[in-house]
Formats: structure tokens, C-alpha cells, sequence
């Protein structure tokens, strides 16, 4: 009966929607390494349909793209974040905050790294 209840949990507590990571570090980049680009991958694990209806950056110099279409079950979409990298020097943690069908509380993606004169 135990395990049937545990089963049972797991399955009611399983997000519909799975992302490859939720966190993309760029590590130490140079600031004439100009702008970065890195990408969510996004696993409908639901039985219906997936609609990202908005992914908004936390501040003007994130530029994000994502699937306008659909993301049928099974399927599986691609976010892809470019970050400005013209702030000059010193650490970033930039959010994305991902919107969809598949749950009522939005999904935080963050983009981090720290900008040098001279990355190594």
C-alpha cells in the first residue's frame, strides 16, 4: 500500500514540462567577447499540447527567442537566450521567466557569468 501511495505521489508531483537545465553559466568572458548566445531545450512530457505564451527577460539586455508554435507531447522545443555583454565588468544573473500552458507558476531560467578586461 506504501509503495502504491509513493507511486501515486510521483506521478501527481511530475511537471508536465522538463528542461534541460535551468541554469546557464557562461563562465569568465572578455567584454570584446561581444554578445553570448545559449540556448533551454524544453521536453513536453504532457499529454496535450505545450504553449510557451511569453519568456520575458529580466532586463532590456537579454534578446530571447522560443517555439510560437505548439510543442506537441513528447516533442521538444528550443529557448535560446543572447546576452549583450556590453555592461562592462564584474558578475551577471539575468533571468528569464518562462510562461506556459503546461502550469499556473512560471518556470525562472538564469543566464550568469562574470565579464573581465582579459578572460582567460
Amino acid at each position: 500500500m506504501k509503495t502504491i501511495l509513493t507511486i501515486l505521489l510521483a506521478v501527481a508531483l511530475a511537471a508536465p514540462i522538463q528542461f534541460d537545465k535551468t541554469v546557464h553559466d557562461f563562465g569568465e568572458i572578455s567584454t570584446k567577447a561581444g554578445k553570448q548566445t545559449c540556448t533551454f531545450t524544453v521536453t513536453n512530457d504532457a499529454d496535450e499540447p505545450l504553449s510557451i505564451y511569453a519568456v520575458v527577460p529580466s532586463c532590456g539586455c537579454t534578446d530571447v527567442v522560443w517555439p510560437r508554435e505548439a510543442i506537441a507531447p513528447g516533442a521538444k522545443g528550443v529557448i535560446t537566450a543572447t546576452y549583450s555583454n556590453d555592461e562592462g565588468t564584474g558578475t551577471f544573473d539575468k533571468t528569464l521567466t518562462v510562461y506556459t500552458s503546461a502550469q499556473k507558476k512560471p518556470v525562472i531560467l538564469h543566464l550568469k557569468g562574470t565579464v573581465t578586461k582579459n578572460a582567460k
